[in-house]
């Protein structure tokens, strides 16, 4: 599950200063902000969740054990409790987590650094729901900006090639994202939603043609791919401003937006792989700029020959609307 990323813009003493801190929090892409009832004006600024102490939320400032327990007690009273603590060594967290799980309140962490708030991420694994960037200077909020648009680790596992071969034309879809990629990231795409195949951006010169390295030639329109939440969408779906999940070589995965979208009729290639005694597929245009992610570089689909092994998330249960379930699923 995606982590929330908050900021206090409630602290400062001056309102000029409270609405730098918000200015600063909208232009690094933070969708909620905490404020003082008295700013609500501060909502014309741009596009963002301006919410108080109180209004569903609950700040808690912990500085004995007798606020941590207060702030326990409001487990499933509310729909989030913010922790603060000048001493982060007099609370467990670890209780916080534990103690907010399955309550429908969420337990977000007041991070003064971004190597605070990554911790606190990934505290008993879990990790709090979100972190709450608190700080005095604007500047200082585009220093979490990783953590912003970081998504977590996904598993990623190599599959062996067993088949390549040309289908028919089809429609083929390109997703040009708003952000830039590397060699080694990509989206993941797959014909089952059980298996998808880590497919790399045009970010590589290929001799043939410029790079383009905020585009994935992703595959036929019928395909999934991830997107954030841990949720698929068909390529078909997928319109300008849709949020998009790019994930690297190593798994590690962050948030983009589509710019646009190209629907073509193009060549196709059917890619077959296994996982065990697992089958999966996924179509790709047949060029030479589409490519696989494999653990130690990309390969060509035309490149791509039976044995070869590429990175692919593979993961059991059905999807409905593009959500996770449980059940039996057969997909060919």
């Amino acid at each position: 599950m995606t982590k929330e990323i908050w900021v206090r813009a409630d602290m400062p003493d001056a309102k000029e200063d409270r609405k730098e801190i918000l200015i600063s929090a909208i232009e690094s892409g933070i969708t909620t902000a905490i404020i003082r009832p008295e700013d609500s004006g501060f909502s014309s600024l741009g596009k963002i969740k301006l919410i108080t102490d109180g209004d569903g939320v609950r700040i808690v400032n912990i500085e004995s054990p007798k606020d941590q327990e207060d702030a326990m007690s409001l487990a499933g009273k509310c729909g989030a409790v913010v922790i603060s603590s000048s001493d982060w060594t007099i609370i467990p967290l670890e209780n916080m987590i534990a103690k907010f799980a399955g309550t429908g309140t969420k337990v977000l962490a007041c991070a003064p650094d971004p190597e605070s708030a990554a911790l606190y991420l990934k505290t008993m694994e879990k990790g709090t729901d979100g972190i709450v960037i608190s700080v005095d200077d604007p500047g200082m909020i585009r220093k979490f900006a990783h953590l912003i648009t970081d998504s977590g680790i996904l598993d990623l596992k190599e599959v062996e090639i067993t088949a390549v071969r040309n289908i028919e034309t089809g429609d083929r879809v390109c997703v040009d994202t708003v952000s830039l990629m590397s060699p080694g990231e990509g989206m993941l795409i797959g014909s089952q939603a059980g298996c998808l195949f880590l497919v790399q951006s045009e970010s590589e010169d290929s001799g043939y043609v410029a790079p383009r390295p905020f585009r994935v030639n992703a595959g036929a329109v019928h395909a999934y791919t991830l997107v954030p939440e841990g949720k698929t969408r068909y390529l078909e779906e997928l319109r300008s401003g849709d949020p998009v999940t790019i994930v690297s070589r190593d798994g590690s995965s962050r948030t983009s937006s589509v710019g646009r979208c190209k629907i073509e009729v193009r060549p196709m290639v059917l890619v077959e792989a296994k996982d065990g005694n697992d089958r999966y597929s996924t179509i790709l245009q047949n060029a030479e700029t589409v490519k696989l992610v494999s653990p130690n570089g990309a390969i060509s689909v035309t490149d791509l020959e039976p044995g070869d092994r590429v990175l692919a998330r593979v993961e059991g249960g059905s999807r409905h609307f593009g959500m996770k379930i449980e059940g039996t699923l057969r997909e060919v």
